[in-house]
């Protein structure tokens, strides 16, 4: 009888220890686990942001080749009106010389 318990402890013994040191290899496996789903997530942000940095960018680009166009459409109104104030003058004269 003693044998056996002396078995029995001994088994109990040893299913406490690996007990212990499964249950630590799975919490460091978890804990591993964890670190490379948190630094996929981290590198997924980093990489939209990119992204989001980039269409910022273009919009700028985009803004500015705007702003210059509307300049330079603002530059021909402006001309344009001008020329048609310079017009509407000459033929001012010309309808008094014809009225002579």
């Amino acid at each position: 009888m003693k044998d056996i318990a002396i078995y029995i402890a001994a088994i109990g013994a040893f299913s406490g220890v690996s007990g212990v040191v499964l249950g630590w290899i799975g919490r460091a496996r978890s804990v591993n686990q964890d670190i490379k789903d948190e630094v996929r997530r981290d590198a997924r942000i980093n990489a939209e942001m990119e992204y989001l940095k980039r269409g910022f960018e273009e919009v700028k680009l985009l803004q500015h080749s705007n702003e210059k166009r509307y300049d330079a459409l603002s530059e021909r109104i402006t001309r344009l009106e001008e020329f048609a104030k310079s017009v509407s003058y000459r033929i001012d004269l010309m309808d008094k010389r014809e009225a002579r």
